[in-house]
């Protein structure tokens, strides 16, 4: 189905060409990545970055006619090293979303061995032409189902960490796994963020919500007739819509799974042996 409204928002995470196993299936090759980019030169789409998405979505200029946004989640080592040349070199703007305890060996979350960017080597790319960078939360972990205290500092602390150390605001978040709720997308606003991506593997649009935009995810057999398919506006949903029962159940199942290890969610009452009176 395809519609001159949708906003093709590309969601990347590794390239290279050796990747690990448990990476590999979101992994393209260096080469195929060129054949990608080409692809969204020759389509006529506007590539624009998130602080262009974020006035539109709320209430200001609007968007060019065709756009696409490219993205990258975690902060994969490969990414200074064979995405963002390519990108550079043709003009390519792309927002990279950090994990930011990934970067720091002595508070390395606990994701499956990568080579990830270090904090010297985010500082040394985050001035490159076109690149924003973003904040993915300290440890990737699911935020609709951490305890309250824990899911607020993934928010904040990540945020807080990436200004420090690229004396820089950051305005644009990523949900890890693109896994939240109405509470997690509330306490994302309340910190100050103007944009946050989810993943619903959906174009988005100008009537998206700004907390919750919608990506298309890429993975290592997105070739270049899907992805040319997605830029003519083709095939997957457009946002808004409703979820499908299928994402509440499985929502509802891993907060039910998190409760039952004592977490306390945001939004569940208070224990009765803790209230005040």
């Amino acid at each position: 189905m395809r519609s001159e409204h949708a906003v093709p928002i590309l969601l990347y995470h590794s390239v290279r060409d050796d990747p690990p196993s448990w990476i590999a299936p979101y992994t393209i090759d260096p080469t195929m990545f060129g054949r990608h980019l080409d692809r969204i030169l020759a389509s006529g789409r506007v590539p624009i970055g998130p602080d262009r998405l974020a006035e539109a979505l709320h209430g200001g200029r609007d968007l060019p006619r065709e756009s696409v946004l490219i993205t990258f989640d975690d902060g994969y080592a490969d990414f200074a090293r064979y995405a963002l040349p390519q990108l550079v070199e043709r003009g390519l703007p792309a927002t990279l979303y950090v994990t930011t305890d990934a970067l720091s060996p002595t508070t390395r979350p606990p994701l499956p061995p990568a080579a990830m960017l270090t904090w010297r080597g985010l500082r040394s790319i985050a001035d490159a032409p076109g690149l924003s960078i973003g904040a993915h939360g300290c440890t990737h972990r699911e935020l609709d189902t951490l305890p309250i205290e824990a899911m607020h500092r993934e928010i904040t602390d990540s945020r807080q960490r990436l200004e420090d150390e690229l004396d820089r605001a950051i305005t644009s978040f990523a949900y890890p796994y693109g896994y939240n709720n109405g509470a997690v997308r509330e306490a994302v606003r309340n910190a100050g963020y103007t944009t946050a991506m989810a993943v619903r593997d959906a174009h988005s649009s100008r009537a998206d919500d700004p907390w919750r935009i919608s990506r298309l995810m890429v993975r290592a057999d997105t070739g270049v007739e899907r992805l040319d398919g997605w830029l003519a506006g083709d095939g997957p949903r457009v946002a808004p819509f409703r979820d499908r029962p299928q994402t509440f159940g499985w929502r509802a199942w891993r907060q039910t799974r998190a409760r039952l290890r004592g977490h306390r969610l945001l939004g569940d009452p208070e224990p009765i042996a803790t209230r005040a009176g």
